[in-house]
């Protein structure tokens, strides 16, 4: 709460002075102050914790992007398309301290609520297939990796989509491996010896 007031003294402050420059004919301070007053307002629109999360996430510095994204206290306050980005990130990263329970229904909630760029939505089904997948729902894995390839446009994640396909294909065994296996107790069989 503080910050918002904080933001609506500053927003008052720029446009005042924005609109003194113009009056008192200084005109390239006023041009100056349209910029910083627009800056100034853009705040409320985009949160900077957010920004600056997805920037460290873009350069690969996980810590601070989850750093930056526990600053957050109150997301359900956002403008939906963020409140989206940041459940999208916090179940990107939370996965060891939340479970895959919690981060897949994080990731489920912000895929609901929609993610700006087809990029970001083939990201989000490419984790969400792990984590249906670390939970024993391979079909539904193949289908979410399925989504994310036709979503992945510029082939950015065509090697990481395959190498799970991949390996989701080869940990399958066949009906006839499983029967053996309980046939035998998971035990291989020996040949004979004559």
């Amino acid at each position: 709460m503080l910050g918002f007031i904080i933001r609506c003294i500053l927003t008052a402050a720029s446009l005042f002075l924005t609109v003194y420059s113009f009056g008192t004919g200084h005109w390239g301070w006023g041009i100056v102050m349209i910029f910083v007053t627009a800056l100034v307002v853009l705040t409320f629109f985009r949160n900077v914790y957010m920004i600056m999360a997805l920037n460290q996430m873009r350069v690969g510095n996980q810590e601070k992007a989850h750093e930056y994204i526990k600053k957050i206290t109150r997301p359900d306050l956002l403008p939906k398309k963020q409140h989206a980005y940041i459940l999208y990130l916090k179940a990107m990263m939370g996965v060891q301290e939340m479970g895959f329970a919690k981060s897949e229904q994080l990731m489920r909630t912000a895929l609901q609520m929609g993610l700006r760029t087809k990029q970001d939505n083939a990201m989000a089904r490419m984790h969400l297939a792990g984590l249906t997948a670390q939970t024993g729902r391979r079909q539904e894995a193949l289908s979410l990796l399925s989504e994310a390839k036709k979503l992945d446009e510029n082939g950015i994640l065509k090697d990481q989509i395959s190498m799970m396909r991949e390996q989701l294909t080869g940990a399958i065994p066949s009906k006839n491996q499983m029967r053996m296996a309980q046939m035998h107790k998971g035990r291989i069989k020996s040949p004979r010896k004559r």
